[in-house]
């Protein structure tokens, strides 16, 4: 089938929001004083989540609300929609919203397996719509940089990564939806992991071939520590950590190319060269957000900065991991 050319959407934006939980009203707050875009709709299975979305956002209190997305698609006026829902809801919600001919903005993961990942981008493909997902640190100079440094190719090949996540995940596991495989897919890997994930994967540029995988639950459902080893095609290695149990948030992601070693430590970016190590300047590189980025490429003015590829090569890896961690063996990504 051949793909429809998309036309531009002319301001204000009508969207409707799948999820009014506490992500969401995140996003909701940047679409309100984007000013280019009006929320037309509400939709929660929680029907008190409507309450604090008023309470948080006063003007919507005369929007329609839904407890059923697919209604709310065929009784609204919309040109898309945002979702934050459970992320085993996302992939249905995806293709209802497509087929309904929406524009779509979903938080992450994208979806929870690699055959749902595949039918999204064969359907954005026939449907021409905008697809993105949220990952925000696509809009932060410091991974920007390390991806147009990569990209540029003045440090050579990417031949090794090691990415470490820490955090205080377990009480999630053990309180909320997330820690119920059936709504949240996983966990921490899964989850907060999924950012990690995706932004090795988006800054290197390369596709999961292989992947070796340890996890433990401890006392949840889902896994709370993962350790990984993972070969890209290319023949590139990365060793990664998703520790879900920790008294603290950490994180840091190291890449060691040809000619350079690129050390990612929160907001900075340690470049080490035959020129010596230095902090790189990353004035360059604006940051925003995924909600301005969705209504710029609405308007055109745009490209999605994390299309549905990167829910794709986030979950081929990810679901590679679970698999050898559950079999004891390395398992290979599926394409």
């Amino acid at each position: 089938m051949a793909r429809k050319r998309r036309k531009k959407v002319e301001p204000p934006i009508r969207i409707g929001m799948i999820g009014c939980g506490g992500n969401a009203q995140g996003h909701m707050k940047r679409l309100l004083n984007d000013g280019r875009a009006r929320i037309v709709a509400l939709c929660d299975i929680d029907e008190g989540a409507f309450a604090r979305t008023v309470q948080n956002h006063p003007t919507l209190k005369d929007v329609p609300t839904f407890t059923d997305h697919r209604k709310m698609l065929k009784s609204v006026e919309m040109d898309a929609v945002e979702i934050s829902t459970a992320h085993t809801a996302h992939y249905q919600q995806i293709v209802d919203a497509l087929k309904a001919g929406r524009h779509v903005l979903t938080e992450k993961p994208m979806v929870c397996k690699t055959s749902h990942a595949k039918r999204i981008l064969k359907l954005q493909e026939e449907t021409g719509l905008v697809v993105g997902v949220s990952y925000q640190r696509h809009f932060q100079a410091p991974y920007r940089f390390c991806r147009d440094l990569i990209r540029s190719k003045k440090v050579g090949k990417v031949n090794f990564i090691s990415a470490l996540q820490s955090q205080n995940w377990l009480p999630n596991a053990l309180t909320r939806w997330r820690g119920i495989p059936e709504l949240s897919g996983g966990g921490q890997l899964n989850d907060s992991g999924s950012h990690l994930l995706d932004i090795i994967l988006w800054m290197v540029d390369l596709e999961p071939a292989e992947v070796f995988a340890y996890s433990d639950n401890l006392t949840a459902q889902v896994d709370i520590l993962t350790a990984i080893s993972c070969k890209f095609r290319g023949g590139a290695l990365c060793n990664i950590s998703v520790v879900g149990h920790s008294v603290d948030w950490h994180e840091d992601i190291s890449l060691w190319c040809d000619k350079a070693s690129l050390y990612i430590r929160g907001g900075e970016v340690i470049v080490s060269d035959k020129e010596g190590t230095r902090s790189a300047d990353l004035s360059g590189h604006r940051t925003w957000d995924p909600d301005t980025n969705f209504l710029d490429a609405l308007e055109k003015k745009d490209e999605v900065q994390a299309p549905p590829i990167c829910g794709l090569r986030t979950i081929q890896l990810t679901e590679a991991a679970w698999q050898s961690a559950a079999e004891g063996v390395p398992k290979k990504a599926k394409r």
